[in-house]
């Protein structure tokens, strides 16, 4: 058990504010590994303050003459990744104009941080276990095996393991990471560390800007402590900096103070970020949706068709017929009565476009037939269909492409080429209709 002596010490070297017992919990963990090599994995909200801890780790372990180097893993491209973190080849890939070390071969015998360790491809993932298992990575472009000595602590404010079940984080990593957990609280949990923060980041404030320093009256204290704080110690850092610049009276009530702290955010927040579905997974379900909804398309105007074509050459409609397709029917011109009314039309007949791309075909009312009353149909049994012809070979596009092309090529004909209101007809934006102009070659 480590002495407060000792805790205190630390705290002063490397500016950590607080005595609540789960803030020197924390350090004292620090402090245990720090002379061993034992991968540790931090965890805790962001802003809480992780990476203060991963320095405590380098400075007091036998590593503290290395380098030191720390990586945020999501605020790099996932194309690149690969090549920050393990180095590249000359002509691995476009751009690779010279060879390139990566971090863990300049961090060799030191300490890398992965800060956000919870946004690094799968991929990566792969390449970091083969460093953490026998500390062997290749270049990318390269066939050799290169050796490093490095010791990792990584970070996350994410669930891992719920990253773990969906399949975003490999289950085997997670483990060998987390050798030796440390978990750093939030700030709200953390009790009257709050106004020792504040009172510290307003004393730094003010001989920074060179003016006296602001405090906290008791209600405002009280204000203070009831708030939950979703941003933790960065978010309080920055509610002191704003007052010790805006504030004129040095002295802040309750009043005073309800103005920097934002409502909204004082009613909720999490312990940790949820490891949300990334946008590959939403696009390939939303293309599978699409793929499906048009093959029920095709399956509808196919049967429609049919019963077009049946009636063309029977000359009559059959009571079972029509009440086979009755319900489709209704679904379709529901649908396409919805879709036309804003539009101006000579006939309320509804339009129904066939598959192939063929001429539209209004269906006008069958001469001398009822289709709710079939009995009063035995008469006259002539149909009139004028001016459009039915091509029975042919099949409905499935190219999202094309369709695509040819919307655009409509909506453009329709605004005589003015690409503003063509993009607002199309509901997409002007850029958007720029790019699929070219990417169609309709430029004019």
């Amino acid at each position: 058990m480590l002495q407060d002596g000792e805790i205190l010490s630390i705290k002063q070297r490397f500016g950590i504010i607080g005595n609540s017992q789960s803030i020197n919990r924390a350090i004292e963990i620090a402090m245990q590994v720090a002379p061993t090599d034992l991968t540790v994995l931090i965890t805790g909200e962001s802003g809480s303050g992780k990476e203060s801890f991963s320095k405590i780790i380098h400075h007091l372990s036998h590593r503290k003459h290395g380098p030191f180097i720390a990586v945020n893993c999501g605020a790099i491209p996932e194309g690149t990744i690969d090549s920050e973190l393990f180095g590249h080849e000359k002509g691995a890939f476009t751009g690779a104009a010279e060879t390139r070390k990566g971090y863990f071969e300049t961090v060799n015998k030191g300490t890398i941080f992965l800060d956000e360790i919870g946004e690094m491809p799968f991929s990566t993932q792969a390449r970091l276990l083969r460093i953490l298992e026998n500390g062997e990575y290749i270049k990318v472009g390269s066939s050799k095996i290169q050796k490093t000595d490095v010791r990792v602590v990584a970070a996350t404010n994410v669930k891992l393991l719920e990253a773990v079940e969906k399949g975003k984080f490999r289950e085997d990593l997670y483990y060998r990471l987390n050798t030796v957990p440390i978990f750093v609280p939030p700030l709200r949990d953390r009790g009257e560390d709050v106004l020792l923060l504040f009172r510290k980041f307003a004393m730094d404030f003010a001989e920074k800007y060179r003016r006296k320093s602001i405090f906290l009256t008791p209600d405002a204290e009280f204000e203070m402590l009831k708030f939950r704080f979703p941003g933790n110690i960065r978010q309080l850092k920055n509610i002191a900096e704003q007052m010790s610049v805006l504030e004129t009276d040095k002295q802040i009530d309750s009043k005073t103070l309800s103005k920097y702290l934002p409502s909204t955010t004082a009613l909720t927040s999490t312990s940790y970020k949820s490891y949300d579905n990334d946008d590959k997974s939403n696009n390939s379900k939303d293309h599978e949706l699409l793929y499906k909804v048009i093959i029920d398309m095709k399956k509808e105007v196919d049967q429609l068709k049919n019963l077009v074509l049946e009636i063309v050459k029977t000359g009559n409609i059959d009571p079972d017929c029509v009440e086979k397709h009755a319900e489709l029917f209704d679904e379709f011109n529901n649908d396409v009565i919805n879709k036309t009314s804003t539009q101006p039309s000579p006939k309320s007949t509804p339009l129904l476009d066939l598959p192939g791309g063929a001429s539209p075909l209004l269906l006008s009312p069958v001469k001398g037939h009822n289709i709710s009353n079939p009995e009063e149909n035995k008469e006259d049994n002539t149909i009139d269909i004028t001016d459009h012809e039915i091509d029975d070979s042919s099949e409905e596009s499935l190219s999202i492409e094309k369709n695509e092309k040819e919307l655009i090529t409509k909506a453009l004909l329709k605004h005589n080429n003015k690409r503003k209101y063509a993009a607002q007809e199309l509901g997409i934006s002007e850029r958007t209709l720029y790019r699929k102009i070219k990417q169609y070659g309709l430029e004019k």
